[in-house]
């Protein structure tokens, strides 16, 4: 059987479906897993097992059987610890076929296989009764089905069909119960992840100020959360308007509903400002009495305990549908809205001197309906773009470069996915501006943003993809500036905006002969770094709490070296922080000047290392020279001390590549040196790279 995958094809600028061998999904699916990073998280394991314990006690001291139901088991461990807990018998469910092997393999390595079944199967296909899955009816129910949102891996559903079909009344639960807990904060940064602020610029004849259309302006955006590393948000980019509420909470022990339903809570805010955004978050009680927590509440609220590290539950990132003004100690009602998988928020204010009962005609307000994009742009442009095309210092070098290139003249073709470049061109004074995007699905979008600003006749758009350009197009004129961002929405690594390149090149034809291409060229860095905590997603584990799971280890790495060369992948890295044991290197440049060459571009070197830690890996971003003396950087800022702490580009994600070994480097006079091989095929647009160290 055959696999058909998704792949941006960064010679084309668009996705395309590659047939994959049957292994390939199984082995993409191990690979970029979190099983890894869940087996590092000590502080669940050990609340976990402490929780176990404790259920099995308790059913032990009633004199009954422990029978424990494990939904999700992944490697069996929630399993294994109620066996050596002294629980009498386990069923672990896992519906993936080669995790539910795995699990298999597991349990007889740590001598479990007499006291655990492992079912490969969902759990509302399990069957319970002589001939069934389960022989009977559990009495213990440890699962582990959360996301950073709480519900959005169908933990409601898998809740409310365990109740009804698979445990006894008033059952034990591992964990017993969970909290959503809520606070209101003012952020211009993440706001900026939402909408889009008006652009100020500076014009010829006085200035402009570009505004987004009004359909945009009052778009709700998208349902899916915005799950981050909140940890690493700093204090100065918000201020939190009220105190730490709590939501909701959910009884796993007892039955879950999990139709669709609202939660209100009273607030008042604490100081004056505009509310713009509700961050959550939340925590698991192990045991009824609350005794045994394991939380994900962020650094400002629980400043004296040590805080895990994970990056398989993080925090939430809430949009209110509009920003709403507040004042300190005023009555406000927060709601939060759910169905199966999510959860949205809004905000409404109290009415003078409101009874009881204007309260519950005020709940009739709610808006039960899950928010969806109407004006396209947040289907376009995931959060960090609209974070990009806020970001005002980017935006004034690239009207400090257009400045400096365009003329009254000037027939500027821009191609980009969704930018303000053509919008620019045309107020800094071309003569005729055409854009051109890629993406089909971009098409709508720049017409109503040119409307907004009265536009439309001003900057054509031309619906043909690069290879397809005639001359009709351009009305017969010659390109003489060609801009891009370049930003594509297909890109996922660094190098996949090259499509500018490819794009420039079949466009040749258009160009004039003295065409100014911006950027005019773009270069591959790259450094080797330690992480703070990123290593342990790839890190093997060897054994968990006493547990050996060397097989998950094993699977992992197989399926890490399935491809023959192992690839880079894309992090956030201002999420996940990171020390630099070299010097940043320039190794590769692309000459935007030049059409793409047919053969392939390679190099090799090495880079010392000169700091000392460990070398998990290397991490690799673009740079874009603009004009002269002006450059983009995608990835580092800077390297702001003597300790190499880096600063990265918040709106774009960096490739890092791994290594399959870890060196820890010392500091002395013959540093050590890791040699690269980098190659940048031409044909597929993608780079194969090789370290050793």
């Amino acid at each position: 059987m055959k696999t058909f995958c998704g792949r941006a094809n960064p010679t084309t600028g668009s996705m395309e479906w590659l047939e994959e061998g049957e292994d390939y999904d199984y082995h993409q699916e191990i690979a970029r897993s979190r099983y890894a990073d869940m087996l590092h998280d000590k502080d669940r394991n050990v609340k976990y097992y402490q929780g176990i314990r404790a259920a099995v006690s308790r059913v032990k001291e009633r004199g009954e059987k422990a029978i424990v139901l494990d939904i999700g088991t992944g490697t069996g461990l929630l399993s294994m610890m109620a066996a050596s807990a002294g629980a009498d018998f386990c069923y672990a469910i896992e519906v993936f076929k080669p995790m539910a092997n795995a699990a298999v393999k597991i349990v007889e390595k740590n001598g479990f296989s007499d006291k655990i079944k492992v079912i490969n199967k969902h759990s509302t296909e399990v069957t319970v009764g002589p001939d069934g899955d389960m022989q009977c009816r559990a009495n213990i129910l440890v699962t582990e089905l959360f996301d950073t949102e709480l519900i959005g891996e169908g933990a409601l559903p898998t809740y409310e069909h365990a109740h009804k079909y698979l445990v006894q009344e008033g059952c034990e639960a591992v964990p017993h119960r969970a909290t959503v807990y809520v606070q209101l904060v003012e952020s211009r940064r993440m706001w900026s992840w939402k909408k889009l602020f008006p652009v100020h610029v500076e014009a010829e004849d006085g200035e402009k100020i570009l505004v987004p259309p009004s359909e945009m302006e009052n778009c709700p955006g998208v349902p899916s959360v915005c799950d981050i590393q909140l940890n690493q948000m700093p204090s100065s980019d918000f201020s939190t308007l009220s105190d730490v509420v709590t939501m909701f909470s959910v009884d796993f022990s007892k039955p879950v509903q999990s139709a669709s339903t609202y939660y209100r809570v009273q607030l008042e805010p604490v100081k004056s400002g505009k509310a713009q955004i509700v961050l959550s978050w939340w925590d698991i009680d192990m045991d009824p009495s609350g005794m045994i927590n394991c939380t994900m509440a962020p650094y400002w609220v629980k400043p004296t305990s040590a805080l895990q590290w994970r990056d398989h539950w993080m925090q939430c990132v809430y949009f209110l549908p509009r920003e709403e003004p507040v004042l300190q100690g005023e009555k406000l009602y927060l709601t939060a809205c759910r169905d199966e998988y999510s959860v949205w928020y809004s905000l409404q204010k109290a009415r003078e001197g409101e009874s009881k009962a204007d309260e519950e005609e005020h709940k009739a307000d709610v808006p039960v309906e899950s928010p969806v994009c109407r004006c396209r742009a947040h289907l376009l442009w995931n959060r960090p773009r609209f974070g990009e095309l806020n970001d005002q210092t980017r935006t004034r070098q690239y009207i400090k470069s257009l400045r400096k290139v365009l003329k009254t003249d000037s027939v500027c073709l821009c191609i980009s996915d969704g930018s303000l470049l053509p919008v620019l061109a045309h107020y800094l004074g071309a003569k005729q501006v055409q854009c051109m995007q890629p993406s089909r699905i971009d098409l709508y979008h720049p017409h109503e943003f040119f409307k907004a600003n009265h536009l439309e006749d001003k900057i054509k758009i031309i619906e043909a993809r690069p290879e397809l350009l005639k001359p009709s197009h351009l009305e017969d004129k010659k390109i003489s500036v060609l801009v891009g961002e370049p930003f594509f929405t297909t890109s996922l690594l660094p190098w996949h905006n090259l499509y500018f390149w490819y794009a420039r090149t079949a466009v040749s034809p258009h160009l004039a002969s003295n065409v100014t291409v911006l950027p005019q060229s773009a270069s591959l860095h790259m450094m080797i770094v330690e992480f703070q905590d990123l290593w342990r997603i790839r890190s093997p584990c060897g054994t968990c709490e006493g547990f050996d799971v060397q097989t998950m280890d094993d699977m992992i790495k197989n399926s890490l070296n399935f491809r023959e060369s192992k690839e880079a992948e894309p992090h956030p890295l201002w999420e996940y922080p990171c020390k630099s044991l070299s010097d940043p290197q320039e190794v590769l440049t692309f000459d935007f000047t030049k059409t793409v060459p047919q053969h392939c571009l390679s190099t090799e070197g090495s880079v010392k290392l000169l700091r000392k830690g460990k070398s998990h890996g290397a991490v690799l971003w673009m740079e874009y020279h603009l004009a002269a003396d002006i450059s983009l950087s995608t990835g580092l800022m800077q390297l702001s001390d003597e300790q190499g702490n880096c600063e990265w580009n918040p709106h774009c994600k960096q490739a890092v590549y791994f290594f399959s070994s870890v060196i820890e480097s010392e500091i002395q006079s013959d540093p050590t040196a890791v040699t690269y091989a980098i190659k940048f095929d031409t044909k597929t647009g993608e780079i194969a790279m090789d370290f050793k160290l």
